[in-house]
């Protein structure tokens, strides 16, 4: 086959640094596009972004260039790079260490689209923690509680 040809979607999932509740909405407006154009520079494609402000949602189409953990440690590194030149008054801004990276079906764009965008509703009623062990649970990933967390 002449060409390489790739429809990978993901739901990413991260918190800050021990779930800090660090990213405000001035932050946000601002930490979405930049995250955009890291995830751009790597040829994958940010759909969606969202959040709380102690961890974002992202819905990306994956290039074929990276692995996931490059992807992942790629925008990460980056994006907390960025945050503390940008805002000075926000040293102790840092992300987790670990990621949820969680297949998407193309017919499911949308649900998870929306899913991303009512995250204030869906933590009316759930913490991180909740809601971060039923992705693993939903997707049949086997966790140790004493290592999801940092």
């Amino acid at each position: 086959m002449p060409q390489s040809l790739a429809a990978v979607y993901l739901h990413v999932v991260f918190s800050t640094k021990n779930r800090e509740p660090m990213i405000d909405p001035d932050l946000a407006a601002r930490l979405f596009p930049y995250i955009g154009g890291v995830l751009r520079g790597n040829k994958n494609v940010l759909l969606t972004s969202g959040g709380m402000p102690d961890h974002v949602h992202l819905l990306i189409s994956m290039g074929r260039e990276q692995s996931i953990s490059e992807m992942v440690g790629s925008l990460k590194s980056a994006s907390s790079r960025w945050v503390h030149d940008t805002f000075p008054d926000r040293g102790g801004f840092g992300w987790q260490n670990g990621y949820g990276a969680f297949s998407v079906s193309p017919t499911h764009i949308e649900a998870v689209r929306a899913y991303i965008a009512n995250q204030d509703e869906h933590h009316k009623a759930r913490t991180f923690q909740d809601e971060y062990r039923e992705f693993l649970q939903r997707y049949g990933i086997e966790f140790d509680e004493r290592y999801v967390w940092d």
